[in-house]
């Protein structure tokens, strides 16, 4: 692996391992085995722990946002109906074998410290997901797209709560449907 490929590799390992196990109960060790480097070359490309953390979180932020532009752009949709797409995208996260969780809350539920760079990294996500959904709702011309934003967000919060705790994916859809019925007011 040369040099430059090694911080990506070290996101990519710790994120599967912080993702399946939790920030605080994956340790240094297991990502250093799992990556099979030395621990002085992680802490060569990370100060802390912490540090890679917020790096893990800033790529699972770039990658979740995108992905969903994506599938929401794909589908060629106007208006309202591209609002009610994001919860298809979400559906399909929680059907996935790679949903344990909304990784933000369970990384500011484990560094609580609201001056704590994970939990600003987490904090940092959540703004920037209100951002799409409000962008969302001035294309479908709402006439207050930040508090539509917000109740959009909120349902995607909810929804992914309770998928998490029920295993169930139809969350996703029950939380679609209120999304519809707040959008007609």
């Amino acid at each position: 692996m040369k040099r430059a490929q090694i911080p990506e590799h070290l996101i990519d390992v710790a994120a599967a391992l912080f993702n399946r196990l939790g920030y605080r109960a994956a340790g240094v060790d297991q990502v250093i085995a799992e990556a099979g480097i030395a621990k002085t070359t992680l802490y060569r490309h990370f100060k802390s722990k912490e540090d890679l953390i917020v790096a893990v979180l800033r790529r699972i932020d770039e990658h979740y946002r995108s992905e969903m532009r994506q599938a929401v752009d794909s589908l060629g949709l106007e208006g309202k109906p591209r609002l009610l797409a994001t919860f298809d995208f979400l559906e399909g996260w929680f059907a996935s074998e790679a949903f344990y969780g909304c990784p933000f809350i369970c990384a500011a539920g484990e560094y609580c410290e609201r001056s704590s760079a994970i939990f600003q990294e987490s904090v940092m996500h959540k703004r920037l997901m209100v951002a799409y959904f409000e962008e969302l709702a001035r294309a479908a011309s709402f006439d207050d797209p930040r508090r539509i934003a917000d109740e959009i967000n909120l349902l995607h919060e909810g929804a992914t709560a309770v998928a998490h705790i029920t295993g169930d994916p139809g969350a996703a859809r029950k939380a679609k449907s209120a999304a519809a019925r707040l959008m007609e007011d």
